[in-house]
């Protein structure tokens, strides 16, 4: 079954501000995360139910935040939530949750 997928408005400025090679290294990944959505590791604490992938974009880790909707299990829904590099990810990713 496919997911579908939907993105949220902070990760949407990210993708914007990308150059296209890294938009395609990006696709890759969402495209992983679609097809095994469990890649992917769960956070705990104040973000729970935020799952995050990590891929290297230009030599450098870069984290994927995603949810799933209705729930891990089955879900129906992928929901893109962030991307950027290690560094303030989480804080970031706390005030746009």
């Amino acid at each position: 079954m496919a997911l579908t997928i939907l993105t949220t408005r902070s990760f949407d400025r990210v993708v914007k501000k990308l150059h296209t090679k890294d938009k395609k290294v990006l696709d890759e990944a969402v495209k992983a995360v679609a097809i095994d959505p469990s890649i992917g590791e769960e956070k705990r604490g104040d973000l729970m139910g935020v799952l995050e992938h990590k891929f290297k974009l230009n030599n450098q880790e870069t984290l994927l935040a995603y949810g799933l909707k209705p729930n891990k299990s089955k879900p129906s829904t992928l929901v893109l939530l962030a991307v950027g590099p290690h560094e303030n990810f989480y804080a970031q990713l706390k005030r746009t949750k």
